[in-house]
């Protein structure tokens, strides 16, 4: 369907990666903060036809983090949401509310064998099978609710769990070491529930669990003023959060019930939210327990309504466009108030910093103009903001040519009639690598966003010569063919090819 035109013309979108502490406000609640979202057409085999949408949450988890680990907040809203028809306002939500019950596990202590409470949320070894939760103290369920229209006030149904017959799902405790998991591979599998969805005529999956760390990036260095060699071997660095873990909410289903009318093309986010109003209460009964017993008290009094604290489509948009000034703003927006941010897009100051950083090393003159300067950057806004015509564009409401009513609205698109790509076959730049199944066209867990953002950032599209289209030619990006890279490579082969696909976590103690 797209041409090699078309193919760098999607690269556009590639100013991404991902969203870890990426704002003032949401460092200080890291239960909801989301740190990357993934949409893409499953390539499991025996999967044709499933999309597959995964929410990371809770960042740079160290596996050791014990004794009370990184259970997701019982008092927040966590969301998915699918815009289907082009108007940039949600027609499906997912729904995810997790309760979190201390089981009171005691052991006899002293002459009278007195029943006091242990300190830990095992009180020994954890069997492979859900139901093998004797010596667990803590126990995480969650329900799915599937809201069709408005995330709030539209229809409202519960998902239901296959395997169990009833609306609530257990979350596998996260791994703690291979003492108390002997297997956890086969605990956590064990956890891969089928669910009905209303209005949906095929079943789904859902897990949701601590995983491995799936992105790769050069952390530390990025964000040292981008401290690293951009021309050197893009595999020469390690990847500086692989030692660390992450909290997936994972979700297949098939695209048929996803996507509405004749139009292939879904637009999807995820979002986290809080009551309005939180206390902290003097006189708790316990940090991880929602469901208290009559007569006692929680560890905190809420209410008012819920209140949208983080939002994540193409990761890394709050991190290195929004300006810091509107970090907190942006968190709290929805992709159809994007407007209000379009500045970000058609001025970036990425590139800018990023020519001043890496004018000496790249062309060895510091004073060398290596940043595209033909304004408006229509060549970004076209894929961060509208979708990419002949691959991802909604067939409504993305508008025309930038400067013409264009409706500019920032989320995650997938084309779901794209045929997907084995894992073997997978190009580590997506579309910029002749690969329409990769980013931007959706996301895979595999697909290097960091490398392809280095370079498109610096004017990769103007490479095409279409300035009627991208609003700049080659003359206006002097490295727009340049090879950046971050030293740090991503590809398939680091992840499973089957759902979850994101691998097993880090253990916590061998």
């Amino acid at each position: 369907m797209a041409t090699a035109g078309l193919a760098l013309l999607a690269s556009a979108s590639l100013l991404h990666a991902s969203s870890h502490r990426e704002a003032p406000a949401i460092t200080e609640t890291p239960k909801v903060d989301g740190t990357d979202f993934y949409l893409f057409n499953s390539y499991e085999e025996g999967r044709s036809g499933f999309v597959t949408l995964i929410a990371n949450y809770l960042p740079l988890q160290d596996a050791y983090g014990g004794p009370n680990y990184f259970s997701l907040d019982d008092k927040a809203l966590y969301e998915i949401h699918v815009d289907n028809n082009g108007d940039n306002v949600e027609d499906l939500t997912f729904q995810f509310r997790f309760t979190n019950t201390l089981k009171g596990i005691s052991l006899p202590v002293g002459p009278d064998g007195e029943l006091v409470p242990i300190p830990l949320i095992q009180a020994g070894g954890i069997g492979p099978n859900p139901g093998d939760t004797g010596a667990l103290n803590l126990e995480e369920t969650y329900t799915v609710t599937v809201v069709n229209g408005d995330r709030r006030g539209g229809s409202a149904q519960a998902a239901t769990n296959v395997t169990t017959g009833g609306s609530s799902f257990r979350k596998p405790t996260d791994y703690i070491g291979t003492k108390t998991f002997a297997d956890y591979q086969a605990y956590a599998n064990a956890h891969i529930w089928e669910i009905a969805v209303p209005g949906c005529q095929a079943n789904g999956k859902v897990f949701v669990g601590q995983r491995k760390e799936g992105f790769v990036v050069n952390l530390g260095q990025v964000f040292d003023l981008v401290n690293l060699n951009p021309l050197g071997a893009p595999d020469a660095v390690p990847n500086t959060i692989g030692d660390k873990n992450i909290t997936s909410i994972a979700l297949e289903l098939p695209a048929s019930c996803l996507t509405a009318g004749d139009d292939p093309v879904i637009g999807a986010w995820t979002t986290a939210s809080l009551r309005q109003a939180r206390v902290a209460n003097p006189f708790p009964q316990s940090d991880t327990d929602n469901s208290v017993a009559p007569g006692t008290v929680d560890e905190t009094v809420e209410g008012g309504p819920w209140t949208q604290v983080s939002r994540l489509g193409s990761p890394l948009v709050n991190e290195v466009v929004i300006g810091i000034d509107d970090k907190n703003r942006f968190n709290a927006s929805e992709p159809k108030d994007d407007a209000q941010f379009a500045k970000y897009v058609l001025t970036p100051t990425l590139p800018e910093l990023l020519e001043i950083l890496f004018a000496e090393p790249v062309t060895g003159d510091a004073n060398a103009d290596l940043a595209p300067n033909a304004f408006p950057r229509a060549d970004l806004a076209v894929a961060f903001l509208t979708g990419v015509p002949g691959l991802n564009q909604p067939a409504a409401g993305a508008g025309g040519p930038l400067g013409s009513g264009t409706v500019l609205s920032e989320q995650l698109r997938l084309n779901t009639t794209t045929a997907p790509v084995p894992s073997s076959s997978q190009s580590p730049l997506g579309v910029l690598g002749g690969d329409n199944a990769g980013f931007p066209n959706g996301r895979r867990p595999g697909d290097d966003v960091v490398d392809a953002a280095l370079r498109v950032a610096m004017g990769a599209l103007c490479e095409l010569d279409n300035a009627a289209v991208f609003g700049c030619g080659p003359d206006d990006a002097p490295v727009g063919d340049a090879p950046l890279t971050d030293q740090s490579a991503s590809d398939a082969s680091q992840f499973d090819s089957s759902f979850p696909y994101l691998r097993t976590p880090l253990p916590g103690s061998r």
